[in-house]
């Protein structure tokens, strides 16, 4: 899957602690900078402000399809019940939320779902589960997940690759320093909070980070 229709390939995970405007000029400009896809992320569980801010980004996302016939996927973090409200392109489910199972029959067929993937165990039962791609968590420590036991590091993400039947999309510390590793150990994508939403320049940041990742676009 490794080619320009690979929509994992620069995948953005919001900032819950931004504000709706700082969130919104974000997503504009990673976009503009060569984003793939955007997951909306909301752990504070106050579910109107999910959906107000789900619902700020699809306009934003509608407004770039409109205007250049790009479609860049909108993935609610964890809520099925915000993707179903927002009419979103998927969610991305961890190990404790809503049963994949479950969430395919809300959903329907022609909706993304993601799955969370912190063990090899989770990975093996994964295998038979309807989702559309994995998110391997995390690959190296990173302040956004600080409650993790293990990392997978480069080997145990080529380890994955090699018995996934899913799109992998790597998260946790991924910076420009190991970008090419991650990808060619297998990755389809790497999924970037920080080095994106905390950038001076969202855009250039983007562009800097698809640069390192166009080889694999041939």
């Amino acid at each position: 899957m490794s080619n320009i229709h690979n929509p994992y390939l620069l995948y953005l995970v919001t900032d819950d602690q931004q504000s709706i405007t700082a969130l919104e000029r974000v997503v504009r400009e990673a976009v503009a900078g060569g984003v793939t896809m955007v997951q909306v992320r909301e752990k504070h569980g106050d579910v109107r402000e999910f959906i107000q801010r789900a619902q700020a980004i699809k306009t934003i996302l509608q407004q770039i399809y409109t205007a250049t016939g790009h479609h860049i996927p909108l993935i609610i973090n964890d809520r099925v019940d915000v993707a179903l409200v927002v009419n979103a392109d998927g969610v991305h489910l961890g190990q404790t939320d809503m049963p994949v199972t479950l969430a395919r029959k809300l959903l329907g067929n022609d909706k993304l779902i993601g799955l969370s993937i912190e063990t090899e165990q989770q990975l093996l039962d994964a295998v038979s589960l309807p989702i559309d791609y994995i998110g391997l968590s995390a690959i190296f420590a990173t302040t956004t997940k600080n409650n993790l036991l293990t990392y997978w590091g480069i080997e145990g993400l080529q380890h994955a690759a090699a018995i996934s039947r899913f799109p992998i999309v790597a998260i946790g510390g991924i910076n420009h320093s190991n970008l090419t590793a991650i990808m060619e150990a297998g990755a389809d994508g790497v999924a970037i909070v920080s080095a994106i939403s905390h950038a001076e320049d969202p855009r250039q940041a983007t562009k800097e980070i698809a640069a390192l990742l166009s080889p694999n676009l041939q």
